[in-house]
């Protein structure tokens, strides 16, 4: 069997810079600290990518493209099972990125390009959010005034962009780890959907939390 060409180094630096940053948080993670861990010369890593702000916006380029992506899928969200499954998978992208929400305050002060396109991603977020308000409204899922769409959106959004920096508020040493992404996952799902209360028709509002009850371990629902 022939063998499997190796990764570019290019492909390798960024997923070993996505790893380092999720771990010890972007401001804690040298370029120096990165090409030991790659196993490369500093050169090497500054041939690819001249400085760690080109790190940074490579990343987040991907991250903008697959959450883009995954937005567009709000124009299918009909019920609360189908917005219970958008919230997770959204909650599990950002989850992949958490260090650009960890540290967002910090990123967006030192860099322009992050600060005009994280404001880009919040408009989409909202954008997204009343899709999937307005869908779930239209198959009766949901009764909303229109003029509490636009609130109830960016409260959604609001709680969306903030969860993993709350979660890590609570508990700096182990909120951020691997191993406690589902519980925090769940938690985030539950709490962005938990808005929709005031507006769910029963039925749905049962659905709703008996999918908190079924995903949920008794961990995952505190808070």
């Amino acid at each position: 069997m022939a063998k499997k060409a190796p990764r570019r180094t290019a492909e390798r630096i960024l997923e070993v810079t996505l790893a380092l940053f999720n771990r010890f948080g972007e401001p804690n993670v040298s370029t120096t600290l990165i090409s030991a861990e790659l196993g490369i010369s500093p050169g090497n890593l500054y041939y690819h990518y001249p400085a760690k702000d080109e790190l940074i916006n490579a990343l987040f380029d991907r991250y903008e493209k697959a959450l883009n992506e995954l937005l567009n899928a709000s124009d299918a969200v009909r019920n609360v099972e189908d917005a219970w499954f958008f919230m997770h998978t959204l909650f599990e992208l950002i989850w992949q990125y958490r260090f650009l929400y960890r540290d967002l305050n910090d990123l967006l002060s030192k860099n322009r390009r992050l600060e005009t396109h994280f404001q880009a991603v919040l408009k989409n977020k909202t954008r997204a959010v009343k899709t999937l308000l307005d869908g779930m409204s239209r198959a009766g899922a949901m009764t909303t005034a229109s003029r509490e769409l636009e609130a109830t959106a960016t409260s959604m959004v609001v709680v969306l962009t903030y969860w993993l920096s709350f979660e890590y508020v609570r508990d700096p040493r182990n909120a951020l780890e691997p191993a406690n992404a589902q519980a925090a996952l769940l938690r985030g799902a539950h709490h962005v959907l938990n808005l929709l209360i005031p507006y769910l028709e029963p039925g749905q509002r049962a659905h709703l939390q008996a999918l908190v009850g079924a995903y949920s371990s008794p961990a995952g629902t505190k808070g």
